[in-house]
């Protein structure tokens, strides 16, 4: 049976839709929220856009790897609002700026400093990058309920993790109360909103203020301890969230 509506980068289609997506941006980050779905199906595996579709205490759920970068993220926004996705919850990961943020602490972020390319392409940078109120306070109470480690503020999003200046620049934003820094947020709100999406970020911190960024991002990858449990904090935070939002929308 064909198909309606399948889209060209995520290769998923309106048959593979769900209300809620959770968007990893490593593809092995999918492998993992799947351990807590039931009745799974793959859909694809596309470029950086790896997808999944099962269902969380009875609510149906899409997994999809966004890969790294605003870019990747936004056509993974757009092409799932193309398919009816209603709201959407990152799950990634950043390097912390602040020094009470430890390994594995998980950052709900307000609002994000807008230092990509992505979201400046579709709205003048004084447009604000925040998340979807309900679905941040959803993430709150799912947080403070697990008894997980958490900060709620702000992020920086940004291009690239090796321009001549990143000490000076984490040094300058850091001064101004921002908790971390990813890649991915500022396009994920700014898109969302402009398409009516819900959206909220959850960061798991694997990079401390004062550690290296070459060392966090190996220990990660190797599965280290503290930051494999704050990646599992962070699946679940999700997906208690998604549940919350449900149950008010039935």
């Amino acid at each position: 049976m064909s198909k309606t509506n399948i889209q060209p980068h995520i290769q998923c289609a309106m048959e593979d839709s769900a209300p809620y997506a959770i968007l990893p941006g490593d593809p092995a980050r999918v492998d993992r929220i799947r351990e807590y779905l039931t009745d799974v199906t793959e859909i694809g595996f596309n470029r950086e856009y790896k997808s999944i579709r099962g269902f969380y205490k009875g609510v149906p759920v899409l997994a999809i790897s966004t890969g790294m970068g605003g870019a990747s993220i936004g056509i993974a926004v757009e092409e799932l609002h193309n398919i009816g996705v209603k709201a959407m919850i990152r799950i990634g990961s950043c390097g912390a700026l602040q020094p009470n943020i430890k390994l594995g602490d998980l950052i709900l972020i307000n609002g994000a400093v807008r230092d990509d390319g992505a979201s400046k392409t579709y709205v003048d940078a004084i447009y604000p990058a925040v998340p979807d109120t309900e679905l941040l306070l959803a993430t709150m109470e799912a947080a403070k309920e697990k008894n997980y480690r958490c900060h709620v503020g702000r992020a920086r999003s940004h291009d690239s993790f090796y321009t001549d200046e990143e000490e000076q620049i984490d040094r300058y934003w850091a001064s101004k109360g921002i908790l971390g820094a990813d890649m991915e947020t500022a396009a994920l709100f700014v898109i969302g909103a402009l398409r009516g999406v819900q959206t909220a970020s959850i960061l798991n911190t694997v990079v401390e203020s004062s550690g290296d960024l070459e060392s966090g991002i190996n220990s990660y990858v190797g599965g280290e301890s503290l930051t494999k449990v704050g990646e599992e904090h962070e699946i679940l935070t999700a997906l208690e969230a998604i549940l919350k939002v449900s149950s008010k929308q039935e």
